[in-house]
């Protein structure tokens, strides 16, 4: 299955790693010095400010789109069954 995660962009359901919130990825200095470890490798999707980020075992992706809006897409009631 595949996840639209914005623009044009389709991601594999299995290859998805972490869905991670924009709040989430500020509050938590893990997930500040691990985007700033992959900023300048990231795809930012976004034309404006991005609302969630998709951890990919490829790439990173910084989505326009809302973490929840991704889980619900995904079809997927847990995180594990990704």
């Amino acid at each position: 299955m595949y996840i639209h995660v914005g623009e044009d962009v389709l991601v594999r359901a299995k290859d998805i790693v972490a869905i991670i919130d924009k709040e989430s990825s500020s509050s938590s200095p893990y997930a500040e010095e691990f985007l700033r470890r992959y900023e300048n490798d990231a795809v930012n999707l976004s034309k404006s400010g991005f609302k969630s980020v998709v951890i990919t075992t490829e790439k990173v992706y910084f989505s326009p789109l809302s973490s929840s809006t991704l889980k619900r897409r995904s079809g997927k009631m847990t995180v594990a069954e990704f």
